[in-house]
């Protein structure tokens, strides 16, 4: 058990609650009732108090709800679940494991309220537990999500010792050849560079996949000058590195992430090393914002099933970020 002046030193983490229509109450209810949050940051939900009570109620989970007014309010105690919650549903609007057009702008107002206050230092961190994609699209907002832009923004991935950053993400993969640049390279390198410094990494080793099998092609000889330029900045980057070994070599230790060039590329290996507690990075925004690697699970809400780990994991990780302490041990 902390005091309240520990917890009052710990990073305060926004946790958007999710699409109310799907499971994202559920593991939040349920990683706050774990006991594990309370002892690495503050957390705060961010959505309806009214759905996690009924959530809660429901499925008999024993976890009071407590609303704030502000992130300065919060408390981080272990006696209620805190909730920033700014009425933007109407609870009797939620339709279990159904998509509605309500639940998809309730998800976007939360989104950009977590946005707002972790962008004026009010959070030190923001989660995103399972959104559905289908609502939001209805109620015309999809563009609120975060979302990878080669450049700008990068999608990185974590499934314990292996870390995986994305080049591009949702892109044809016949157009990622052409987008495939020395200075998209050395750019995103420096970047990851950055942050991962920022995160507590204080040397990080960053190996770069090739495009190619055996990373031999145009698109590996364009990308060296890249790697070129950045080792010669004092980055310690390696590549191009064969794209069938490069995975199994993060997972041995010898690099702390890799630059994927492509979706497939980085979510298989992923996927295939362990998907259970697997949580997603958004570098990009100026502050961790973590997500989760599964859905809104329309097929189980109200059973009680839920699998929590991807959302604790991806709690404890933004704590853990937003410290500086690093990447966690997942659980």
């Amino acid at each position: 058990m902390i005091s309240a002046n520990q917890a009052a030193e710990l990073p305060r983490v926004g946790v958007m609650i999710g699409d109310p229509c799907g499971v994202g109450p559920e593991v939040l209810l349920k990683s706050w009732a774990s006991g594990r949050l309370q002892a690495v940051c503050q957390p705060v939900a961010i959505g309806s108090a009214a759905v996690l009570q009924q959530t809660a109620a429901q499925l008999g989970l024993r976890v009071p709800v407590r609303t704030v007014a502000a992130p300065e309010e919060v408390r981080g105690g272990a006696d209620a679940l805190e909730v920033l919650d700014s009425g933007a549903l109407d609870p009797a609007l939620v339709t279990p494991g159904r998509d509605n057009e309500a639940c998809g702008r309730a998800s976007a107002v939360w989104l950009d309220e977590a946005d707002a206050f972790a962008r004026a230092g009010r959070l030190q961190a923001t989660v995103m537990a399972p959104i559905s994609s289908v609502a939001m699209d209805m109620a015309g907002v999809l563009d609120r999500v975060v979302q990878a832009k080669p450049g700008e923004s990068y999608l990185l991935l974590v499934s314990g010792p292996l870390r995986v950053a994305h080049l591009t993400d949702h892109v044809l993969l016949r157009d990622v050849s052409g987008l495939i640049t020395a200075e998209l390279i050395e750019s995103a390198v420096h970047t990851l560079h950055e942050v991962l410094r920022r995160w507590g990494l204080a040397h990080p080793r960053i190996a770069v996949a090739g495009f190619n099998p055996h990373a031999k092609g145009p698109e590996e000889e364009r990308m060296l000058p890249g790697i070129v330029r950045a080792q010669a900045a004092g980055l310690d980057v390696s590549g191009p590195i064969s794209p069938d070994t490069v995975f199994r070599h993060c997972i041995e230790g010898r690099y702390d992430i890799v630059l994927a060039m492509y979706h497939d590329q980085g979510h298989i290996a992923i996927k295939t090393a362990a998907f259970a507690g697997n949580v997603a990075v958004v570098v990009g925004p100026p502050y961790p914002h973590v997500t989760v690697a599964h859905g809104t699970a329309y097929d189980i809400v109200g059973r009680g099933v839920a699998d929590h780990s991807m959302l604790l994991n991806a709690i404890l990780t933004a704590a853990s970020l937003a410290a500086g302490r690093g990447f966690p041990a997942l659980v």
